[in-house]
């Protein structure tokens, strides 16, 4: 005999309209701060997006009572972030051998290197990223449809945001697949942000500017 459920219809049917107009409304935000035709119109969506984000992260914290190991913010564990680190680690080895055995010039645009200023912003950027790829959008369609398909739409997500650079589309579709799977599984963003980090700075390294239009996205791809 079925066992019906105690919660009314009527809550969770509210609940999950307030997550995807959650999703629904940080995507358009987060793609105006990409598309707006100045700059001064992306740097105001940009903003608002981050308000927005960590207004909602907040509710999840002090309102839905979300701990912080479910939003990826607690100490992560070692044998998690040694799986992270260790598959990331093998993988940028393995691109760049195949890339030089292909005869590829290392690095493809030789006027640019990242420096340690570069490379320390850039972690923090993947940081950013992964907060927001994880804690926000993944955690949300979690609750939406599970993990399994959480991996698949939160990475759908995060590559159409990469729109048109095909290099960075492609590699964050690929790359957030791994990334949203690992999550689901160790759920700590920090060896995340750090892969996420070196994977961007290696396609940086590798990639010609004349594909790459110095990793940007959206109308500044274009406008290249």
């Amino acid at each position: 005999m079925a066992v019906e459920s105690k919660i009314p219809a009527g809550p969770i049917a509210y609940r999950r309209f307030v997550v995807w107009a959650q999703i629904v409304v940080t995507f358009l935000f987060l793609e105006l701060a990409i598309w707006a035709p100045a700059i001064k119109s992306r740097n105001l969506w940009a903003a608002i997006s981050a308000v927005t984000i960590l207004l909602f992260v907040l509710i999840d914290v002090f309102i839905d009572r979300t701990s912080l190991d479910h939003l990826g913010l607690g100490f992560p564990k070692l044998s998690g972030a040694a799986v992270v680190l260790g598959i990331g680690i093998t993988t940028i080895a393995f691109v760049v051998f195949l890339v030089r055995w292909a005869g590829g010039q290392i690095p493809a645009n030789p006027t640019w290197f990242p420096d340690l200023r570069s490379t320390a912003g850039y972690v923090i950027w993947a940081t950013v990223q992964e907060f927001i790829l994880q804690s926000f959008f993944f955690n949300r369609f979690e609750e939406l449809h599970g993990s399994s398909a959480a991996v698949w739409m939160a990475s759908t997500l995060f590559a159409a945001a990469h729109l048109p650079s095909p290099v960075l589309t492609t590699a964050t579709l690929i790359g957030a697949l791994f990334f949203c799977e690992m999550f689901r599984r160790y759920r700590s963003i920090y060896p995340l942000a750090i892969v996420h980090a070196m994977l961007g700075l290696t396609i940086a390294v590798l990639t010609p500017d004349s594909l790459l239009h110095h990793m940007r996205v959206g109308i500044g791809y274009l406008r290249y």
